[in-house]
């Protein structure tokens, strides 16, 4: 049998014995490196560092620049540096770096692990999306079929402009009964809609409303949101001021809902860690977060690296969450599926 065996494999079972000595001897010839411990020691510090800042972002202060809501706004990005400081750690061969980014790793997984994983689960009985259009889309007609076809019964438009809203209603017009435009955000819904009214969000015009969505299992607020644009510049750093005032505002108006089971859909320019935002997480939960797979990033549309739009829900249970196929805008759709409970409404 042991001869049968070897003559299968091809190898006189040499080759388990090859892999076990060649890391032997990379194990003995660190063991025996008295240097060991005190070569790549700026790498060491390098991987504390980012370890430092992932678990401290809310301690880096907004005054200059707002260099906090910077860095959480592309928080999770900060894990590609570590395969590099791990590869550096080896070539260096220093057990002190090579253990600092270990550490580093785990801080990161700690952080992101959880949305690396697949949590979708079935069933719900609302299907809501959300789409920042772009004012700048070349093909409005063909952006509304592609969010339509996702299936949504309640789809949230932001970014519209006065010539690009006919578009629009034309198209959506057969998949949906019932819609509402509200200065440059609209909602379209195939169940009933009432209570619709602008929420003001300190802009001086309307990027912001809220409906009452008649669901056949109970009644929902809406709410649809596109918050102040950011930018990032050379001496004015993360510019975020008139976002994070709005910010405050839409979290008030959500405070004060009535209505126990609440939605928001929109481009909220911010991302779930951005601090600036808390007037708005602190009381809703991201059904990415909660239901989705991987991180959800929608923009920008051509290669995303951060989820700044947002499905968020209150006192209403999400099964699902995933993003969509890109359209004409500069931004991904998102879409949802949550359970509604007619005993809340």
């Amino acid at each position: 049998m042991a001869q049968a065996y070897m003559t299968e494999t091809g190898s006189d079972g040499q080759e388990p014995e090859r892999r076990e000595s060649r890391l032997r001897r990379l194990l003995d010839g660190w063991r025996g490196d008295r240097g060991i411990w005190r070569r790549g020691l700026i790498l060491a510090a390098l991987a504390l560092l980012l370890a430092l800042v992932m678990l401290t972002h809310g301690r880096i202060p907004n005054r200059i620049g707002n260099l906090g809501s910077l860095t959480e706004t592309f928080l999770p990005w900060l894990g590609v540096f570590i395969p590099v400081l791990l590869v550096l750690a080896f070539v260096r061969k220093s057990a002190s770096a090579l253990i600092a980014v270990l550490l580093t790793g785990v801080v990161w997984l700690n952080l992101f692990g959880g949305l690396l994983t697949d949590k979708t689960g079935g069933g719900g009985d609302l299907t809501v999306a959300t789409h920042n259009v772009n004012a700048d889309n070349p093909d409005p007609s063909g952006t509304a079929r592609d969010v339509a076809a996702s299936g949504a019964d309640v789809l949230a438009l932001e970014e519209l402009t006065a010539s690009a809203v006919p578009v629009y209603e034309k198209a959506l017009a057969s998949t949906y009964k019932y819609h509402s435009v509200q200065g440059t955000v609209g909602l379209w819904s195939k169940y009933p809609l009432s209570a619709v009214r602008p929420v003001d969000i300190k802009l001086g015009w309307t990027r912001a409303m809220r409906a009452t969505v008649a669901a056949p299992a109970g009644r929902v607020a809406v709410y649809v949101a596109h918050m102040p644009s950011v930018r990032v510049k050379m001496k004015a750093g993360f510019t975020a001021r008139q976002r994070d005032k709005s910010a405050n505002a839409l979290g008030e108006a959500i405070a004060d809902e009535p209505l126990k089971q609440v939605v928001l859909l929109g481009d909220l320019n911010g991302t779930m860690n951005d601090r600036a935002l808390n007037a708005v997480t602190a009381q809703m939960r991201s059904t990415q977060g909660a239901v989705g797979n991987g991180f959800g990033f929608s923009w920008p549309a051509s290669f995303p690296m951060a989820r700044i739009d947002q499905i968020m829900v209150k006192g209403i249970e999400p099964v699902t969450s995933w993003t969509l196929p890109a359209t004409g805008s500069d931004h991904l759709p998102i879409a949802a599926r949550v359970k509604v409970d007619a005993t809340a409404s």
